[in-house]
């Protein structure tokens, strides 16, 4: 008896899945850019991660402080 519901507390053998059953697609949307003209120079760029200064974003951390 204690056999059977120990399989019926915890089943153990289903995996599960941090997906749900039936995901629903969804939509991005993405403006374009404008081309500026006026980018970093070379050792801004590599040390901002961007060639582009519209794209070059401070990291603020918890509560607004920068990082």
């Amino acid at each position: 008896m204690a056999e059977e519901t120990m399989g019926m507390a915890c089943s153990l053998s289903e995996a599960t899945s941090p997906l749900p059953k039936d995901p629903v697609p969804g939509m991005a949307y993405v403006p374009y850019q404008q081309w500026s003209g006026d980018l970093h120079p070379a050792e801004r760029a590599l040390d901002a991660g961007t060639l582009f200064p519209i794209l070059d974003k401070p990291f603020y951390g918890r509560r607004g402080e920068l990082r």
